[in-house]
């Protein structure tokens, strides 16, 4: 099946970023995507002064736009991520929409992005947003399909997790800056691609300099090898790759790490 990765270049003007997004969905559909994402934070500008300001609840404009385009364009739509506001708390959540509208997932951003990289990047998502405490996965009539935000795939054991529920494809909307990106947002990629045998896709914000959080950019997608199969620059664009779960499943069977896992000395499990 096809998957597109919109790599949205996203602006001050919610109504503006709500409209091009939804007009490269169609392109997307137009051009045989079956499973469509958008990036994190793809309706606000993305840092701990917005969030608050551009938050909504869940159903709300946004959300139901993207149910909207998801049954116009008969796809699956995995919404990057909105600013959510509930119950006086606020989240980093991303949203999934079935060809019929129907939302199928709602991930709120498990691990928070606090960092401190001395003269590079401070960043402290805590002082504003609450954590989300569930997994989240969705089946489409291709495979299941698995769900993080962005600092969630530094997280090798969620993936783990998603990968034992038998998920085949892991999807990060995710946005790594100019110190993180270029040192490990292909590298975990490829990391958890391997140790899982499934595809992964991150989809990033397009790079926007004038912006006080610069995104990466680069969305991406790896393949059970390991191998970058399809991935952007820095620019706004959509990137397409068929998914091929053929070759999923040779690669497994010829290395079959999944069945030689020594579970009487190891494992990790859902809480």
């Amino acid at each position: 099946f096809r998957l597109a990765l919109i790599q949205l270049h996203v602006s001050a003007a919610k109504a503006d970023n709500l409209q091009r997004a939804c007009g490269l969905v169609r392109e997307a559909s137009a051009k045989g995507a079956k499973v469509v994402a958008l990036p994190e934070c793809f309706n606000s500008p993305y840092g701990t002064q917005y969030f608050k300001e551009y938050a909504e609840k869940i159903p709300g404009e946004s959300t139901q736009k993207l149910s909207e385009i998801a049954k116009e364009c008969s796809i699956y739509l995995i919404g990057g991520s909105i600013p959510e506001e509930d119950g006086g708390k606020l989240y980093n959540t991303c949203t999934v929409f079935g060809p019929d509208g129907a939302m199928l997932a709602k991930h709120r951003k498990v691990h928070l992005f606090d960092i401190n990289v001395p003269g590079k990047i401070q960043f402290k998502e805590s002082e504003t947003l609450s954590p989300g405490n569930s997994f989240s996965m969705f089946d489409t009539p291709y495979c299941k399909v698995g769900l993080g935000i962005c600092y969630d795939m530094r997280f090798a054991e969620m993936a783990q997790i998603y990968g034992q529920k038998g998920c085949q494809l892991l999807i990060y909307p995710g946005a790594f800056n100019l110190t993180t990106g270029p040192a490990h947002w292909e590298l975990l990629q490829r990391g958890r691609a391997v140790d899982n045998q499934v595809y992964v896709a991150t989809v990033s914000p397009a790079r926007d300099e004038k912006a006080s959080y610069v995104a990466w950019g680069h969305s991406t997608v790896v393949n059970p090898w390991g191998e970058v199969i399809a991935k952007a620059g820095a620019e706004e664009t959509v990137v397409y790759t068929d998914i091929d779960l053929k070759k999923l499943a040779e690669i497994r069977q010829q290395i079959p790490i999944l069945s030689q896992k020594r579970r009487d000395l190891y494992g990790v499990e859902m809480k």
